[in-house]
């Protein structure tokens, strides 16, 4: 009898598990359409000066913030190819595919937050999602400058594509997983991807259109039968933004809680024992002499298949930030399966490319690009250990945010909206004003990083004042008295609600005891009264 309890509460369980991965599935599109809907007209305005987008560091901040507006790095690549197609040069588009690459990375990042209460769950958690930042990032700056003094992608790429032959026999690969979240999603929401596109091409054909929002789907008197239409045009109109802004706080609110969900249920139904055989064994590599070093390589196939079969590189790294957290997963295994990822991503969008129709040559340019950029940033940053550089630096950042947790919510703000929006606001200056002030900051950078370097493995060459950083002021070389004002700056507010709090209590004790007195003369009098 207790046996078949246990299968029971096992099997429930499972099924509920099953259940939180749907709904977060649904949440990350509720995210990225929340997001469309924020962004709307202003995706116009980042593509709307053709001379900025020959500046490769402004392409690339532009690819950043339109891949973070749109929460998709397919829906970027489609705006992309449209502007390649209505004329803007491959040479121009290829930065933008770049930084298409980093903001696709912002939705793990934010997936890590739901595990901010367990300092080491979260330090797990945010070192796998920044894993995928950091190779990015390392990646656009190797191959932005490369591209820049060669133009290595936009040869080799306009190579393969020379030889191309009729590609309207492609058709574009089923996408599995939208079958089974659309029916859910489309009676919540659903958007017409092609103001949005129309839009970010500066389409005139779309100048009068005003929500992104999908319209005239049903008859005058019901409208579209999607729940947000009732907010739309067809309903109570109260804008995109406004829409958006109502989105983006249900999301937020279905995705931490499936992923509270799944880690708890995940640890409940696994237990410490299952668990270290199942770290064990997914973290094992091959048991065969000299073939060990095959088992990253095998990781990078598992995780492009995956991602080509949900169609969606965020929805499968978003997926392997909690099992991180969990231990499940150790970063060194995490990081060839993001490769992976990053693989499966793009030979989904060649595929999408070799079914367009009009400019296929452009659009399949394009894809290869985006796939010859992760192919040769794998090549840099995996074969060789040494050159593994994404993990340290992010089991760096997720120490730091074990230590100072609202660090992580700085960074997702600084590297994936702030510094993008600063540097296509300098770029509004002009190119000169850009690089003055991006140029001595680089060099300071670096100057650092090679500091740093020297400190740690050759210090013996160095002065003693340059042997550590303490010659510093304390601000400029620890988080330290930042950590401080913040908590003291919570601190005060806690006091300052907690004093509101007890003197509303006090008040309504001086209250209470008025009455108490007031009702004691009645009754007293009524008392002389009586005797009388």
């Amino acid at each position: 009898m207790a046996k078949a309890k246990d299968m029971l509460m096992v099997v429930a369980k499972v099924v509920m598990i099953i259940t939180c991965l749907y709904f977060f599935i649904c949440s990350l599109s509720f995210l990225s359409d929340s997001f469309r809907l924020l962004g709307g007209r202003n995706l116009g305005a980042l593509f709307a000066n053709s001379e900025l987008l020959n500046n490769p560091v402004v392409g690339v901040m532009i690819g950043v913030l339109v891949t973070v507006l749109v929460q998709s790095s397919s829906t970027s690549t489609t705006i992309i190819v449209g502007l390649v197609a209505a004329d803007v040069p491959v040479k121009t588009a290829i930065p933008m595919i770049m930084g298409a690459n980093i903001g696709t990375s912002v939705t793990n990042t934010i997936v890590s937050f739901t595990q901010m209460s367990d300092r080491e769950e979260f330090r797990r958690a945010f070192a796998c999602a920044t894993v995928h930042d950091m190779f990015n990032w390392l990646s656009v700056i190797t191959l932005v400058t490369v591209e820049v003094c060669t133009g290595y992608l936009e040869k080799m790429t306009g190579a393969m594509v020379a030889t191309l032959g009729d590609t309207k026999g492609s058709s574009k690969p089923p996408d599995f997983l939208k079958v089974l979240t659309k029916p859910f999603t489309k009676s919540i929401i659903q958007l017409n991807k092609k103001v949005l596109s129309g839009w970010a091409r500066n389409d005139p054909k779309y100048e009068n259109s005003t929500t992104v929002l999908k319209t005239g789907c049903g008859d005058d008197s019901t409208g579209c039968p999607f729940l947000f239409a009732k907010l739309g045009p067809e309903g109570a109109n109260i804008g995109d933004s406004g829409s958006g802004i109502i989105l983006l706080v249900v999301a937020l609110i279905m995705l931490c809680g499936c992923l509270i969900c799944l880690v708890k249920l995940l640890n409940s139904i696994l237990g410490e024992r299952v668990k270290e055989i199942i770290k064990n064994g997914v973290n094992k590599d091959i048991p065969i002499k000299y073939l060990g070093w095959l088992t990253g390589y095998l990781v990078m196939i598992v995780g492009a298949f995956l991602t080509i079969i949900v169609q969606s590189s965020s929805v499968f790294t978003s997926t392997l930030t909690p099992l991180a957290g969990a231990g499940l997963v150790s970063l060194e295994r995490a990081y060839p399966l993001t490769l992976g990822s990053n693989i499966g991503t793009t030979t989904t969008s060649l595929l999408a490319a070799l079914a367009s129709k009009g400019h296929e040559k452009e659009a399949i340019q394009i894809a290869l690009v985006h796939l010859c950029f992760n192919i040769t940033g794998i090549l840099l940053f995996y074969p060789v250990p040494f050159m593994r550089w994404p993990i340290p630096l992010a089991q760096r950042l997720g120490d730091i945010t074990s230590k100072y947790r609202w660090f992580s919510i700085a960074y997702l703000l600084l590297m994936f909206f702030i510094f993008p929006a600063i540097i296509f606001g300098l770029s509004l200056a002009g190119t000169v004003a850009m690089y003055v002030v991006l140029i001595p900051i680089t060099a300071l950078v670096l100057v650092i990083i090679l500091m740093n370097l020297l400190q740690k493995h050759k210090p013996a060459i160095l002065p003693s004042i340059l042997k550590d950083w303490k010659f510093l002021p304390e601000l400029l070389r620890s988080l330290e008295p930042l950590d401080r004002a913040i908590v003291a700056s919570f601190s005060c507010f806690k006091i300052c609600k907690l004093s509101k709090n007890t003197e509303i209590e006090t008040e309504t004790d001086h209250n209470l005891n008025d009455m108490q007195k007031d009702r004691q003369e009645v009754v007293n009098k009524g008392f002389e009264q009586d005797s009388v």
